[in-house]
């Protein structure tokens, strides 16, 4: 604590402007740190409609979004210590490898990612720490991994392919099953939550073995089908076209209404 002793001669207004400027001066010293211990990255490329990105990263939130542009836009915040990042654009696909690129060094800092691509690009991100976050791709793939802890969120998505895996944390996924699509859905802990159109068409194989809690909602049917004592439900909504498998070890699976 900082004591401010009365002083013959001196004024409380100089006392409290003396104050206030010490503040002013330890909250930009604190903010100067703070901008220190980041570093920001940024970087656009020229896209047609087909682009693939592939980001795999160590540890970080990466954010993917859809949008109208024809381009590329990367940015990212690093923390200490500071990673190498490389990103390369090769033949229609923009390669970001930290893992690569930080090969041999144990003392790399987090690394937060933000990508804009073009709404029909592929997208395939994985990461061992952090969240993995999806959000308006409509293009032929969609592959999240995360292999250790993290969420997957998956929303608005349109892919005829997609891959979405966890070790620890919870997975969701909002979107439409394409037909002859293929979607699988795989966690060791945590809940499995699948938000999708009530005409949709597939067959599902979902399986719970520890807590055999499946929940079909609205697209339960005479062709589900409970064995192995609850721990899998097998069956078809509608024709059955794109084919859905679900696992999840010790966690939830649900099916909800779109």
């Amino acid at each position: 604590m900082i004591w401010f002793y009365h002083i013959p001669g001196i004024r409380k207004s100089a006392l409290k402007a003396t104050a206030f400027l010490f503040a002013v001066f330890v909250l930009s010293f604190l903010a100067a740190e703070n901008v220190q211990a980041q570093k920001k990255f940024s970087k656009t490329y020229p896209a047609g409609k087909n682009i693939r990105l592939q980001l795999t990263n160590r540890t970080g939130t990466i954010t993917v979004r859809g949008w109208d542009r024809k381009s590329v836009q990367i940015s990212a915040v690093l923390e200490k210590p500071i990673a190498n990042i490389t990103p390369k654009n090769l033949s229609g696909t923009i390669l970001i490898d930290v893992v690569r690129d930080n090969k041999g060094r144990n003392d790399v800092g987090e690394v937060n990612f933000t990508v804009y691509v073009p709404y029909e690009s592929a997208v395939d991100i994985e990461t061992r720490i952090g969240n993995l976050i999806v959000a308006s791709i409509q293009g032929g793939l969609v592959r999240a991994h995360i292999s250790s802890e993290g969420d997957i969120t998956l929303t608005n998505i349109g892919a005829a392919s997609v891959s979405a895996k966890n070790v620890i944390g919870d997975i969701f996924y909002d979107g439409v099953f394409q037909p002859n699509g293929i979607y699988r859905f795989y966690s060791m802990q945590g809940n499995v939550n699948l938000r999708i159109p009530l005409r949709s068409s597939f067959r599902l194989v979902a399986t719970a073995p520890s807590t055999r809690s499946i929940s079909l909602g609205s697209f339960s049917n005479a062709s589900m089908r409970f064995v192995g004592k609850g721990r899998r439900v097998v069956g078809k909504v509608g024709a059955g076209s794109a084919s859905v498998t679900v696992t999840n070890q010790q966690g939830s699976i649900s099916l909800l209404r779109r």
